[in-house]
């Protein structure tokens, strides 16, 4: 019998409930830690951009960001807020100075949530206002107020201190991975010249904005074929070069000072000017995919009271540079043509290396297109009859709340696809079958991708053959034995992916799954131990002659058991790209010719794992 509905059935949840209840409506997925659009980042991010506005606004030109195990603290050296209102300000939601836009004109948080929607998911939260001579601090715990001090004298400079710890209750045993920090902070001093961020006793600054944020991305994409172009105009700034290794397209957007992963009106508009000026210039009307084959660039645009596609901003939706202002796509159209086709005239070996490019695009695009058009029956045939892939109901490039749970297992054999079939969430988790070992792909063209079935279908299931904006999934996640075949297999896999579609890894789409290696268990308890310290805490947690299972592949675990590791508590390794390396010299050096360099790196780096005798 259904429940009565009544005026007892309607129910007001007060500010820090709502948040704590609803989280994914504030900070999209939450996560680990392991990704790099994890809510913890988020958290961080909120408390930044609130540093950053001060920073725009003309106040304090340095931020002291620290992270200490799982605690954070963000130091800006802005006015300070308001003593009188710092309660207000980080627990009254639809608080705050942005919507005043004299104040803050081109701000990036503008509905006064983040710091609240910070203080409502941290088990501790701590914020301390430093104005004209005095502080103010407050204390909160799972957004409850524990602390408020009474307004005293200080000499400290003006600011903003504010320390906080992820709730654990919401984002379970988390951990900050800082590559993701150290990008997301680097990404704040390209976007704001003069700004210097200092992380844990580094050093953060840069002299020329997204020309140096191209330059600092350019490493793994192999030798530019001419210098980068960068232009400046009024609020709009861009920059962008080819290379002579990388296949598809790399853009790294932003709209005031905030990085939008996921695009946005701004991009779209600066895309199309790019091949619009570039037709016009050399009065040819080239494919637009040869214009924009291997382009590396970064917009960043300002927009008063700019729209987002959702609370987290990695999409812009607005329409206006300001309201009942210009369209973004004349303005950026206007700037962009103007600009680059004088630069093309006054640079004409940069437009002749352009031009060489196109045209080698043109060409290796007309040379595979028999050969695409065969693959592409190849893959109906393969969704029909082989059933290599097992879909999942929601993909990656719709607008449904769970797009960033969207996950792609690539699994070696039947019985390990056939356990994690059985297992997963089919909302949100696909499964794709191996048939045997892949290609080693280093040193092929792209042509390989179409003419051989696994990597034709792969490429197929991913839906990235025009590049990453009709991704399928937002994890691409590599799920093989933790044998000497299973990592062989993952290193083929990583090779087709830094081969031919780097840009994957770069935005983060791409995971190893970590399977347990031990099962301990009694009559009571059963205990997953990833590696042999856990398992040897787990024998001495479970006490006398427990039950010990050595997991020798994923075929061995049962359907059942695939479940706990599937799921929520899902542990994924991160595959990330450091400056060290370019991508060649990481094919060459794992793939390539077998070198002393290699046959050492071996050697030093042999584990012999201890034999475990399995108790019955």
């Amino acid at each position: 019998m259904a429940e009565k509905y009544t005026e007892d059935s309607i129910r007001s949840l007060d500010w820090k409930e709502h948040i704590r209840l609803r989280p994914g409506m504030y900070i999209g997925k939450l996560g680990d830690g392991a990704s790099q659009d994890d809510g913890i980042y988020v958290l961080i991010k909120e408390i930044i951009d609130n540093a950053i506005d001060e920073f725009v606004m003309g106040n304090g030109k340095v931020i002291d960001v620290s992270i200490q195990d799982k605690m954070v603290r963000v130091r800006d050296y802005g006015r300070g807020m308001p003593l009188g209102k710092v309660i207000d300000c980080v627990s009254k939601i639809n608080t705050g100075a942005k919507y005043d836009s004299k104040v803050f004109k081109k701000a990036v948080g503008l509905n006064g949530v983040g710091a609240k929607a910070v203080n409502a998911m941290s088990s501790y939260f701590k914020v301390q206002a430093i104005r004209e001579g005095q502080t103010k601090v407050v204390e909160y715990k799972s957004g409850e107020l524990i602390t408020d001090a009474e307004i005293i004298g200080s000499e400290e400079k003006d600011g903003t201190i504010i320390t906080f710890i992820p709730d654990e209750s919401i984002f379970g045993n988390c951990h900050f991975i800082l590559d993701y920090v150290e990008k997301l902070l680097w990404n704040y001093v390209f976007l704001n010249t003069g700004l210097t961020i200092n992380f844990n006793g580094e050093k953060y600054f840069a002299k020329n904005g997204i020309h140096d944020l191209l330059e600092r991305n350019i490493n793994g994409n192999g030798p530019v074929l001419y210098p980068i172009i960068h232009l400046k105009e009024d609020d709009l700034e861009f920059a962008f070069t080819h290379s002579s290794k990388q296949y598809g397209e790399e853009y790294y957007s932003f709209v005031n000072g905030q990085n939008t992963t996921s695009g946005g009106t701004h991009q779209a508009a600066f895309r199309e000017a790019v091949v619009k000026t570039i037709r016009e210039f050399y009065n040819k009307d080239f494919d637009t995919s040869d214009i924009r084959a291997s382009i590396l660039a970064a917009i960043a645009i300002k927009v008063q009271e700019p729209v987002f596609e959702s609370q987290t901003k990695t999409k812009l939706g607005s329409q206006h540079i300001e309201p009942g202002g210009q369209t973004i796509r004349n303005y950026i159209t206007d700037i962009v043509k103007r600009n680059l086709d004088n630069y093309l005239h006054k640079h004409p070996e940069t437009a002749e290396a352009m031009l060489a490019k196109i045209l080698q695009s043109q060409k290796e695009r007309k040379e595979i297109a028999g050969i695409k058009k065969l693959a592409k029956e190849s893959v109906k045939k393969a969704s029909l009859h082989n059933k290599k892939l097992r879909d999942c109901r929601i993909h990656y490039n719709t607008n449904h709340e769970k797009r960033l749970d969207t996950t792609l297992f690539i699994t070696e054999g039947d019985s390990a696809s056939g356990s994690i079939t059985k297992s997963r969430d089919v909302n949100t988790q696909a499964v794709f079958s191996l048939k045997g070992k892949p290609l080693n792909c280093y040193g092929l063209s792209k042509k390989i991708v179409y003419q051989n079935e696994e990597f034709n279908l792969l490429q197929s299931a991913l839906n990235i053959e025009e590049g990453m904006d009709n991704l399928r999934y937002n994890n691409v996640v590599i799920a093989t034995d933790a044998d000497v075949d299973g990592m062989h297999i993952r290193l083929l896999l990583l090779t087709f992916f830094l081969q031919f579609y780097p840009d994957l890894i770069k935005a983060g789409h791409l995971y190893i799954l970590q399977t347990p290696l031990f099962r301990v268990r009694n009559k009571k308890e059963t205990k997953y131990c990833y590696s042999n310290e856990e398992r040897l805490d787990a024998i001495s947690k479970l006490g006398k002659n427990p039950e010990i299972t050595r997991f020798k592949g994923l075929g061995e675990i049962s359907p059942d058991e695939f479940r706990h590791f599937i799921g929520s508590s899902i542990r994924l390794e991160p595959v990330l790209l450091t400056r060290d390396l370019s991508i060649q010299e990481i094919l060459e050096f794992y793939m390539g010719k077998n070198t002393p360099k290699r046959q050492g790196f071996i050697i030093n780096n042999l584990r012999i794992e201890e034999d475990i005798t399995e108790v019955a």
